[in-house]
């Protein structure tokens, strides 16, 4: 007979223990999914209901996470006293309004990006956080990505020396959506990390894009984002690429840096590549050299991003602590996305990154 215990055995407390996190995942579609697979297994926590709209959603969903209950009523999960935390994997459009409802229902929140699609929202959402005494996470998953955060932590030593621009490249072919164009739905990845890496928001931001498959539904757009101490950035982001990519340039006084997620194992490239100066120089140029040295490729221990995030979000709830993609992070990458919106509505004018009063 077999003695194996399963998964809901698995996770019960021992004694002494704190209780688990009692956590319902609401959407359980394209991404949510994964975020059913990842909480039914996470240590500390106990996945207690799938809510979606979808009944073929949920059947997939059982076959991942058996024990939980399953729903199709929203409300119904906020009304359930049992359930401490809500995960929103839903559609953009239904983000800031979910999570108004779920924060007065007194449930800690785990939302994925945007945080919200308007500036209304975006303030709602600020003043329901700051008034819940509630956790409320955003889902910029690359910020727990460990090359991300190697990459963060080189800039952070000085080993880049002073960062001069970055450019980034998000672009496959499909998937359309039709409640927000592909600079709300692949930007705010590399918004999220670019402002994480230099540990500032840009002064303005400019952005073209054009409508190719779907009228009033940018499939391909061009980000230019401008920051106080003359550092760019550039994002290009797409649904109608011939490939798949997932790059991120940083390019350094010292040293420049490629971050490639679509790699299946070298994330991180060194580049010991620049111009090199003399002290002293009488002539602007006159003894600039260009320096080739060596590609690093440094070995990462690579847990899965998403359960480094969905973990983080299960101990920022035990402990009453600020996520590392909390309110101000997610209010930051939607005031970029947000001036990014209004200078694509006027042909890429350049828009100022204001503060949401």
């Amino acid at each position: 007979m077999s003695t194996s215990l399963s998964h809901s055995q698995s996770v019960l407390p021992k004694e002494g223990d704190t209780p688990p996190v009692r956590v319902a995942v609401v959407g359980a579609g394209y991404w949510g999914i994964n975020h059913v697979r990842t909480f039914f297994r996470l240590p500390g926590c106990e996945l207690v209901t799938v809510c979606d709209t979808e009944s073929q959603n949920l059947k997939r969903a059982k076959g991942l996470a058996p024990t939980a209950k399953q729903t199709q009523d929203f409300l119904a999960v906020l009304d359930d006293k049992s359930v401490d935390a809500v995960v929103l994997a839903t559609p953009a459009v239904e983000h800031a309004k979910q999570t108004l409802q779920a924060l007065a229902a007194g449930k800690h929140v785990f939302v994925e990006k945007p945080l919200a699609l308007s500036v209304g929202d975006a303030l709602a959402v600020k003043k329901a956080a700051e008034a819940s005494g509630r956790v409320l996470m955003i889902g910029h998953l690359l910020l727990y990505h460990a090359a991300v955060r190697r990459l963060k932590e080189m800039i952070d030593q000085g080993d880049i020396g002073e960062i001069y621009y970055l450019y980034a490249l998000r672009v496959n072919l499909g998937k359309l959506r039709q409640d927000e164009n592909a600079m709300w739905s692949l930007a705010p990845h590399d918004i999220s990390i670019i402002l994480h890496l230099l540990g500032q928001v840009p002064v303005s931001v400019s952005a073209r894009g054009h409508a190719y498959l779907q009228p009033g539904v940018e499939d391909v757009v061009f980000l230019n984002l401008l920051f106080s101490d003359g550092k760019m950035a550039q994002i290009q982001v797409s649904w109608l690429d011939p490939r798949k990519e997932r790059r991120l340039t940083v390019v350094g006084e010292r040293r420049m840096v490629e971050f490639d997620d679509s790699h299946p194992t070298e994330k991180l490239r060194i580049y010991d590549k620049g111009f090199t100066r003399p002290p002293e120089f009488t002539q602007f140029g006159e003894f600039l050299t260009v320096r080739h040295g060596d590609i690093h490729i440094p070995h990462l221990d690579m847990p899965e991003p998403l359960n480094v995030e969905c973990r983080h979000f299960i101990d920022c709830v035990k402990t009453q602590s600020t996520p590392r993609t909390g309110l101000k992070e997610g209010l930051d990458v939607f005031r970029v996305l947000w001036a990014a919106d209004r200078s694509l509505r006027n042909q890429g004018v350049p828009v100022p990154v204001e503060e949401l009063q």
